[in-house]
């Protein structure tokens, strides 16, 4: 890999490996397509389609997936693409993850490194929506809060994430649902078959849900020395030239990942960053922002997104953001949206179509 595998952004876009694609082209060709003539209408380099370590855009891969699906008339080709990917289009990260010693140490450390594939993915478990004891949610997040994420690019990624689970098992994990937040454009046996559970529609966000139990498996095989050396160089791994040394969105997605296990520290992001705390204060400060203001940008957005996904109690919302206490979440709330937090949990379902 080289120095291009890291980095954030091309200038103020947000980019992607081109090994996300990887079984595009085989699977349009088979259906009758042209994949190359796809690609220069979604705007993507025709080489990204033969190459894992280009960085191209990520609205163009979005795009082209969308573009294919309606030349095509299949809905499903989000899921079609998923079933020829695998956990080697990670590069390093794979390493990293198949020898980790438990599947809860793999996905903290998908969590950490996933913006050497691709910045703009988030994934992360969360506590399950329904309140089921013994169940959590493993949520994939690629667009920001009240934008509605890609159909096709959902379906290729979260069914690669399950894909992806059940190589690190062996097998079945104990999927108790999936969550997509897009209609059945297909038919309902099409995503359950994929999946091997029930899919609900038209939810808030996209996730797995699965048991808490999950993370305690140990994977076999591990090789903890491939995994050190896997670590290390993701470690080193920085935005690089192409950001022109912008640290503030390594920052926010370091702070995104610690919330939470408590309040991150500074501290702790610098040494996840592999930089002095005062070399990133300053480097902070240069890009006219701080670690407060970054951490406070975090808050608002996880807050936001518990309130008007979850059904949480208030004083669990405040921990989950590394709050003290209610009271204190109260207190944000007001100073973000001038309204408490209840408030903006009711008039978020009130505004919400019904699914």
């Amino acid at each position: 890999m080289t120095s291009r595998d890291s980095c954030l952004t091309l200038g103020d876009m947000a980019v992607i490996r081109s090994a996300g694609l990887r079984g595009f082209a085989d699977v349009v060709t088979g259906l009758g397509g042209d994949p190359s003539a796809y690609a220069v209408s979604a705007g993507l380099p025709v080489g990204a389609l033969d190459a894992d370590d280009l960085l191209v855009p990520d609205v163009a891969v979005a795009g082209v997936l969308e573009v294919a699906a309606a030349a095509l008339g299949r809905p499903d080709l989000g899921l079609l693409v998923a079933a020829r990917q695998d956990l080697s289009l990670l590069g390093p990260l794979a390493l990293a993850i198949e020898n980790s010693p438990t599947i809860a140490d793999s996905l903290t450390c998908t969590t950490r490194y996933l913006f050497v594939h691709a910045p703009a993915m988030r994934i992360g478990l969360e506590p399950d929506p329904d309140g089921e004891p013994g169940v959590e949610a493993l949520r994939y997040d690629v667009t920001e809060p009240g934008v509605r994420p890609p159909v096709q690019g959902t379906d290729l990624c979260l069914g690669t994430l399950h894909r992806n689970l059940r190589t690190l098992v062996g097998g079945g994990y104990g999927l108790r649902t999936v969550d997509l937040p897009h209609p059945a454009l297909a038919a309902r046996s099409v995503y359950e078959d994929f999946f091997g559970a029930r899919v609900r529609f038209d939810r808030p966000a996209a996730l797995l849900r699965l048991p808490s139990s999950l993370g305690a498996l140990p994977l076999a095989g591990r090789d903890e020395s491939v995994r050190r050396l896997a670590l290390d160089f993701l470690a080193r791994q920085t935005p690089g030239e192409a950001t022109g040394g912008r640290v503030a969105p390594r920052v926010h997605s370091a702070v995104e990942q610690l919330l939470g296990t408590g309040v991150p520290e500074i501290g702790a992001v610098a040494d996840l960053l592999d930089l002095h705390p005062r070399t990133l204060q300053r480097r902070l400060a240069a890009e006219g922002t701080s670690y407060a203001h970054v951490l406070d940008d975090v808050r608002r957005t996880e807050a936001r997104r518990y309130l008007t996904t979850t059904d949480l109690a208030l004083g669990q919302v405040a921990g989950l953001i590394g709050l003290s206490e209610q009271s204190a979440l109260t207190r944000a709330a007001r100073r973000w949206w001038g309204a408490p937090p209840s408030r903006v949990r009711q008039e978020s379902r009130s505004s919400a179509p019904a699914s």
